[in-house]
Parts: C-alpha cells; sequence; structure tokens
C-alpha cells in the first residue's frame, strides 16, 4: 500500500508539473510597436485577395504616381500584417523616394500620400520620408500653382504642351488632393502656412470665395463645369474627392462644418436615387477609378464610422462584385482569375468615361485595386477583430 500511495504521490506531481509548463495558447492581436512578432491574422478574403491583386501588381509597377496608388494600398495591408514582404517592396526592391513627381499637380499629392501612408504604417520613425514629402509639396507650392485664376481660390494644372489647349490651366477636386497633404504636414510641424493653404482653399478669403462656395450647393450635392472625367471636368468623382478633403480638414481643426460635409456627401453619392452608383453593388456607373472612389469613402467613414456605418458594407459589396465578374454576368471582365488582373473601369456593361476604364492589370489598373482592397481589408480587421 505504501508503494502504491508513493507511485499515485508522484504521479500527481508529474500531472501538476506539466500544467505548470504548458504554455498558454497565443491570443490573436495585432502587432504592439514594441514587439517585432508577426501577429496572427485571421484569413479574411480581402486580405488573401489583396495579396493575389499584389502579386501582379509587383510585376507591372511604375514608380510614379500610378505606383503610388498600389503603394498606398500596401502601405494600408503592413499597417494590419506587418508582413515584411510589403516593408521590402518599398525599401529594397524600391526606394518609394524615388517615385516621379508626374507632369500633373494631383500626380505630386498621390505620391506624397503614398509616402506619408508609409512613414505613417512604420511608426512615423523615418525622417528622411517625411521631409521628402515636405519638400514636394513646397516645390509644388513655389510653382505658383494655387490660383484664382477662375474667380475662386484652388490648386490648378498646368501643361505648357497640352497638346489640345497649349498653355491652359485647369482645375479639379483631385488638384486639391494637395490640401489632404497641407494638413499632415501641419498635423506634424505645426507650421501654420499649411493649414492656411488648406482653408485658403476650402474658405476663400476676403477677396475670392473657396471650394465651398464655389461648387457645394449643400445636403451632399457638388456642382461643377462639366467635361470628360480626366480631362477639364471640375468634379471627376461627383464630389467624392473632397471626402478626403473634408476629412482632412476636420482631423486638423476638429471644425464640425467639415465633417457634416463629408457625411452629408458620402450619404448623396452611396444613394442609388442619386443616379451615381449602381442600385446593388455601389459602383460607380460612369467614369473609371474606383480605387480611389473606395479610398475616399473610406476616408469618410473614417472620420464618421458611426453615422457612416454602411459604407463598409457598402465598399466590400462593390469588391465582390469586381471579383465575382458581377456574379458572373458581367459584360466585359472585371477580375482574370488566372492572374488576379482587375480592369480600371467597374461597371460590367462597360461604357465608362475617364482615363483607360478598359485596362485591366496595368500598372494603373492594378494599383487603383490595390488601394481599394488594401483600405478596405484593413477597415474590415479592425472593425471585426
Amino acid at each position: 500500500m505504501k508503494k502504491l500511495l508513493s507511485l499515485f504521490i508522484l504521479l500527481l506531481i508529474f500531472i501538476c508539473s506539466c500544467n505548470k509548463n504548458k504554455k498558454e495558447k497565443p491570443k490573436s492581436n495585432l502587432i504592439s510597436s514594441q514587439t517585432n512578432i508577426i501577429p496572427f491574422i485571421p484569413p479574411l478574403k480581402y486580405i488573401r485577395q489583396a495579396k493575389e491583386i499584389d502579386g501582379l501588381f509587383r510585376m507591372v509597377y511604375r514608380p510614379d504616381w500610378r505606383g503610388a496608388y498600389g503603394l498606398i494600398g500596401q502601405a494600408y495591408l503592413y499597417k494590419l500584417t506587418k508582413d515584411k514582404s510589403y516593408l521590402d517592396f518599398v525599401t529594397k526592391q524600391n526606394n518609394i523616394l524615388r517615385l516621379d513627381n508626374g507632369e500633373w499637380v494631383d500626380d505630386v499629392a498621390w505620391v506624397c500620400q503614398a509616402i506619408l501612408l508609409w512613414w505613417d504604417a512604420t511608426g512615423r520613425k523615418n525622417s528622411k520620408w517625411f521631409k521628402n514629402v515636405k519638400k514636394r509639396y513646397d516645390r509644388a507650392r513655389k510653382s505658383g500653382l494655387l490660383l484664382h485664376e477662375e474667380g475662386y481660390w484652388t490648386w490648378y494644372n498646368y501643361k505648357k504642351r497640352w497638346f489640345f489647349n497649349p498653355g491652359k490651366r485647369f482645375t479639379n477636386s483631385l488638384m486639391n488632393q494637395m490640401v489632404v497633404i497641407a494638413c499632415w504636414i501641419y498635423e506634424v510641424t505645426g507650421e501654420k502656412k499649411y493649414l492656411n493653404d488648406a482653408l485658403l482653399i476650402w474658405n476663400g478669403d476676403k477677396d475670392y470665395p473657396g471650394i465651398e462656395k464655389r461648387l457645394y450647393k449643400g445636403t451632399g450635392i457638388w456642382k461643377g463645369k462639366p467635361g470628360r472625367a480626366a480631362f477639364g471636368a471640375e468634379l471627376p468623382f461627383n464630389g467624392g474627392g473632397y471626402l478626403s478633403v473634408g476629412s482632412a480638414l476636420y482631423r486638423v481643426t476638429k471644425d464640425e462644418k467639415y465633417k457634416k460635409i463629408v457625411i452629408d456627401t458620402a450619404k448623396y453619392l452611396l444613394n442609388p436615387e442619386n443616379d451615381w452608383v449602381a442600385e446593388k453593388y455601389y459602383y460607380q456607373k460612369y467614369v473609371d477609378g474606383n480605387g480611389a472612389f473606395v479610398n475616399f469613402l473610406m476616408d469618410a467613414y473614417s472620420t464618421a464610422p458611426t453615422k457612416l456605418a454602411t459604407i463598409l458594407f457598402k465598399c466590400k459589396k462593390m469588391l465582390d462584385h469586381v471579383w465575382t465578374n458581377n456574379k458572373g454576368k458581367s459584360i466585359v471582365t472585371l477580375h482574370y482569375t488566372n492572374d488576379h488582373g482587375i480592369r480600371h473601369g467597374w461597371n460590367p456593361e462597360g461604357g465608362e468615361d475617364g482615363f483607360y476604364p478598359d485596362e485591366v492589370g496595368t500598372t494603373l489598373a492594378q494599383a487603383e485595386a490595390l488601394r481599394a482592397w488594401g483600405v478596405v481589408a484593413y477597415y474590415e480587421y479592425i472593425e471585426n477583430y
């Protein structure tokens, strides 16, 4: 009996010891800024799809404003997953600081936005990246393209050898994405001149109005001069570009005026009764650049996630529509399943106006898609995990 009792006690000690040394199963969580351990990320479909889109993007990448669109998407994916391959792409394989500014003012804005988002995603530690953005903005500002040539303050584009109208300046909401960059710089440096630039564009001064008085008609409605989406229309996204601008101004000023206009604009644009988006899947019916449109909408969502709670759902519907080729009923190819090339325009009937809407898997089209999938994957994770 004594031997049996001794064996039983030893067995109990062994079991207790095993339980004590047993490691607790790690919990799923986002990466901490103080650790290098890559977190477990649930296999959400938008993260998987974004990675597949990214494969072709890397093959067609160009270091210009087109490529910058895709780098915006990669920045969101890196911030979410800490997948080192994204970081290597903008540091070892390609130097993000070598992005070309292009010829148009909005090209500068997209390049600056890509660098800023990567600077933010990597902990705001790389001062060279931020200084590079500031230098690009300052150079554009000194070029004299923040003007009131048409009676209101706005950023203009100028192309000396524009083939059908030499020397003409023109503007649209995309040029004023420079306001977003000015807000970033002010937020970081506290230098008032950048905030003053941003406010001048939106509010004007005692002599000339800004874009609110000139283009905004209230209740989410923006009206500007007509024209082809890529060549002369003041509002190629029907005011959608100002979702990002208004969100940036609200972030740095906390003025509820900007937030209200952002909310009203987003609701107006995403209401199919107003004939801008399709009824079931919410893609733009008339123009290309749906990746940018999704990005604008998600900027609005980040500003007012409660009042704009349906935006994430509607953006996911857009992505699902493209990925399934409108559930197999699309007349034009929206998604090639062999290499995951994505079409620049998302209307399954085709016929959109704009900048090469029929392209599939080119730098422009693939980068726009990566931008959309990246930002949606990021907010989808934040929302659900």
